[in-house]
């Protein structure tokens, strides 16, 4: 193919040659990425369609809901070093081609089983193209600024998927039916089979070693024992099953490393995180999300339930943080190396940390300026530390660990938005169910109002009008409440992990960029 005559494993200064092509195969990897992140948000609006079609149980639905995320969040770093080992391209376009399939089944599912199914199916694909996809940046873009922008554009991407997922599925669910939220997939997918075979690379490690299946289910265990455990946690409180989920899946990650450290050539080489820049990036992705998951999950039932907006209208008053996210993203590169990276990454932090306490200030009542302008600032700070640690982390490591350093990322962005639904996502909860019952409210409504908000504003529908609106008020003050905690948590834990990623990036530079100054 002629695609593939141009350098191909050259890496920064060994190639002056420009890829033909380059963008025109960067803007079909990341359209993928975007589907890969908007089917993790565009059910929620299609939830109440599929609940009438397929009649799951409330415990079918949870996992129709959460398979998809736990399937990602297991199989992200054993997809990475697979595509290290049989090819990155090849995995990819393998990958696209059972995605764009099992969205098929998704769509024309016929009982919450096969759904249930589908949807884990629908994961196993997913984690295939994530991590390939970044990794193949590398070896598509060698100059480093090149490059740099080209991961910009693609954490921009990965950034507003989930911002994009309430608007697609809102215009999708206005004119058709619940199952074409996972139809959209089909001709994006096709596209990206027929531009790559052309256009994109081939890339991988030339001396992998065997892909250790054991490992495999290790980290498949792993990762979804603890996933599994925080979500249910924050949802239900900890009971039996949650802590048993948690010890599991602690012990499988615990025996994966340790295996790991044993294999002479490990799924994931765990001395990438003696690399004091690589640590430091994976970090400050984790507890970056933690901060931010939560809340963003919270402030929608806020925009909702508290200010009554429509789900659209919800979607559309969330769209600043996706606008700042991509065009800090597309100057992260350029700012990292007229600075440095650790003004950049701890920038971006403090920015989101600083936007998060504004957010203590919102009421019931409150206007959307403060709300837009905080949102823009989240964005554009998260923008700016995600694209510099992912160019981080790339270029911290040998090009042939580039898909499993790439699936690093990317599963420390799974756990974190575990994490942060689970921890803040408590505090908020803990706080509402102590709201006080107004006088006169029977004792059934008061106890299905003090499950969630939601279920506060359909119990008080069957109450008189007095006592419906004083039981919704002390609900929604109560909610409004906890996000004021959560936030002021959320804001502490950027601010904190601002200042711990100026100190472990010291010294830290991308490739191209001017040493750091003291």
């Amino acid at each position: 193919m002629t695609g593939t005559r141009t350098v191909e494993h050259a890496e920064g200064g060994e190639a002056t040659a420009r890829r033909p092509g380059r963008w025109l195969a960067l803007a079909v990897l990341v359209f993928a990425v975007l589907l890969v992140a908007v089917d993790a948000t565009v059910l929620g609006l299609a939830t109440p369609f599929l609940s009438e079609d397929l009649k799951p149980s409330g415990t079918q639905l949870l996992w129709i809901g959460d398979v998809y995320s736990f399937v990602i969040a297991g199989l992200l770093v054993s997809m990475g070093s697979l595509g290290d080992r049989i090819g990155r391209k090849k995995l990819l376009l393998v990958g696209a081609t059972a995605f764009g399939a099992v969205s098929v089944l998704n769509a024309y599912a016929t009982s919450p089983e096969m759904m249930i199914v589908a949807r884990a199916l629908l994961g196993v694909a997913g984690a295939t193209l994530m991590p390939s996809t970044l990794a193949l940046i590398r070896n598509l873009f060698h100059d480093p600024r090149e490059r740099s922008l080209a991961i910009g554009i693609w954490a921009a991407t990965a950034s507003a998927g989930a911002a994009v997922g309430p608007l697609v599925g809102g215009a999708l669910l206005e004119h058709f039916w619940w199952g074409s939220v996972f139809l959209i997939n089909l001709p994006v997918m096709a596209v990206l089979v027929v531009v790559g075979l052309r256009l994109i690379p081939e890339s991988k490690n030339p001396a992998p070693g065997p892909w250790d299946l054991p490992s495999v289910a290790g980290s498949l265990v792993g990762m979804i024992g603890v996933v599994y455990a925080v979500k249910e946690t924050a949802a239900h409180g900890l009971h039996l099953d949650a802590a048993v989920a948690g010890v599991v899946g602690a012990a499988g990650l615990a025996w994966f490393v340790r295996r790991q450290l044993r294999l002479d050539a490990p799924l994931l080489d765990m001395r990438l995180f003696q690399h004091r820049g690589f640590s430091a990036a994976v970090l400050a992705d984790l507890l970056t999300i933690l901060g931010l998951a939560g809340l963003i999950f919270f402030l929608s039932q806020f925009l909702q339930l508290v200010q009554g907006r429509s789900p659209l209208q919800a979607g559309l008053a969330e769209l600043p943080a996706a606008l700042g996210a991509i065009g800090a993203g597309l100057v992260a590169g350029f700012v990292a190396r007229r600075f440095s990276v650790r003004s950049a990454v701890s920038g971006g932090l403090a920015a989101v940390g600083l936007a998060l306490a504004a957010l203590t200030a919102l009421g019931r009542e409150t206007g959307y300026p403060l709300l837009g302008a905080s949102l823009l600032v989240v964005g554009i700070g998260a923008g700016l530390a995600f694209t510099v640690t992912a160019d981080v982390i790339l270029s911290s490591v040998p090009k042939e660990q580039a898909g499993a350093a790439s699936a690093v990322s990317e599963t420390a962005y799974e756990l974190g938005a575990a994490l942060g639904i689970a921890v803040l996502g408590s505090i908020v909860t803990g706080v509402y169910r102590d709201f006080p019952t107004p006088h006169g409210v029977p004792e059934p409504v008061a106890a299905a109002a003090h499950e969630s908000l939601g279920g506060a504003v359909e119990a008080a529908a069957a109450l008189p009008e007095r006592s419906a609106g004083a039981l919704v008020t002390a609900a929604q003050d109560a909610f409004v409440s906890g996000l004021h905690i959560a936030a002021g948590v959320g804001a502490a834990v950027l601010l904190a992990t601002a200042v711990a990623a100026w100190f472990l990036l010291r010294g830290q530079r991308l490739e191209g960029g001017a040493a750091e100054h003291p």
